[in-house]
């Protein structure tokens, strides 16, 4: 009689994932501060040799440090080298030993249906697993008086305390940062790219993150069909609002442009203008192509520097 594993193809995967992730995942314990009883719970990813460990900018908060716990029993006091609440992402270094750090993978290669592997610590229960599939890209988050974007969705199962742990691949690579509970069965994760990467280097150096402004809102707009075969696209970023007093406003955009290109970047989703918002925009020209009344128009616009997250009036 042929013997039969004691494992099936998906558990093998799922339970390997948890052996390889679990050690690298710490479980937080923040001071709340400003007189508030007790400690916030949330978890963090180390992601190098040398102590940094990767998580939300919404689990520190204002604080400056606290305690990261590993599975292995150890613990070690961190602080908070730079936070980014645009993006929900903040970098903390540990002090003492830590475990060996997890893979960095690559959201961007991700597909819907894909299986998934959040590991954290869910109300406070350390080195928790679920597991689930990729359920959308590319959606938005509102979080407070920002807007989280591109993040990714799954129907793995997310618990106050998950935020900051990681959403990884099937070969144990971390995709994501788990980031909020959405919903009944519905989790969301910032994505581990190139744009991520290139915060959280900065945070790593310089502890924040220095942002271009134009004051625009923008959504995704068709390319008229006369347009498409000579353009080779289909969609552009309509122009929604324009705020007052804006770079926008003074470089002449106007709402119902269609953004086709920023520095000669073809411009399609809301990140592909965010990829170039960062400090190297701010100051300098940034040449912009619309497409308004069926005519193209070329616009200079000078961003400046974000500093108060300002949101277009409604």
């Amino acid at each position: 009689m042929e013997a039969s594993h004691p494992l099936d193809a998906y558990s093998r995967i799922v339970a390997g994932v948890a052996e390889r992730l679990t050690p690298k995942v710490a479980s937080l314990r923040v001071p709340r501060g400003q007189g508030r009883p007790g400690d916030s719970l949330g978890s963090a990813v180390i992601f190098t040799g040398d102590g940094f460990l990767l998580t939300n900018a919404h689990v520190v908060g204002g604080s400056s440090g606290g305690t990261a716990s590993f599975s292995d029993g150890t613990s070690a006091p961190f602080r908070v080298v730079g936070a980014d609440p645009l993006s929900d992402l903040a970098v903390l270094r540990a002090t003492g030993p830590t475990p060996e750090p997890a893979e960095l993978g690559e959201a961007d290669k991700l597909v819907v249906g894909q299986l998934v592997v959040a590991v954290g610590n869910p109300l406070g229960l350390s080195g928790s697993v679920t597991a689930g599939v990729v359920s959308a890209l590319g959606r938005s988050l509102p979080a407070q008086s920002r807007v989280i974007e591109d993040v990714i969705q799954t129907d793995a199962a997310l618990n106050p305390g998950n935020s900051g742990g990681a959403l990884a691949d099937a070969d144990a690579r971390v995709v994501g940062i788990n980031t909020a509970v959405a919903g009944v069965g519905l989790g969301m994760a910032v994505p581990i790219n190139d744009t991520t990467r290139r915060i959280i280097a900065t945070l790593m150096r310089e502890g924040r993150v220095r942002r271009a402004y134009l004051g625009l809102a923008m959504v995704p707009g068709p390319v008229p069909a006369n347009w498409r075969e000579r353009l080779g696209r289909n969609t552009g970023l309509l122009v929604a609002q324009v705020v007052p007093g804006a770079p926008a406003d003074r470089a002449g955009l106007r709402q119902g442009d269609l953004l086709l290109t920023v520095a000669g970047k073809p411009v399609a989703v809301a990140q592909d203008l965010q990829r170039q918002m960062f400090a190297d925009a701010i100051g300098r020209p940034l040449p912009i192509t619309v497409m308004r009344n069926g005519a193209l128009v070329d616009v200079i616009a000078e961003p400046t520097e974000l500093t108060s997250s300002p949101r277009p009036r409604r």
